[in-house]
């Protein structure tokens, strides 16, 4: 698994940038992306995926301990769809 600093180590390799400024590309990407998914807007970057805002209604669920019924707050939650180009390359590697 791939953490943000060995992410960032690609990113700079990749684009022949220092890891300064590639840590900076990856921190303003992540922001950009954030702000608009707080806006409840839609990020799609073709071939790569999409990210989108879904409402998750509220809910009863059980506490696994106890087994006594909890009430599950309503709340929003971010999901993510895998583009075609992702998938095909993720999928080559088997």
């Amino acid at each position: 698994m791939a953490n943000k600093a060995e992410l960032i180590d690609a990113i700079a390799a990749s684009a022949k940038l220092t890891k300064a400024d590639a840590g900076r590309a990856l921190d303003a990407t992540i922001e950009a992306i954030s702000k608009d998914l707080k806006k409840g807007n839609r990020v799609s970057l073709v071939g790569f995926g999409s990210f989108s805002v879904a409402k998750r209604a509220a809910r009863t669920g059980r506490n696994p301990q106890t087994g006594k019924e909890i009430k599950i707050a309503a709340k929003k939650v971010v999901k993510f769809k895998a583009g075609s180009e992702l998938s095909g390359s993720v999928n080559k590697g088997k």
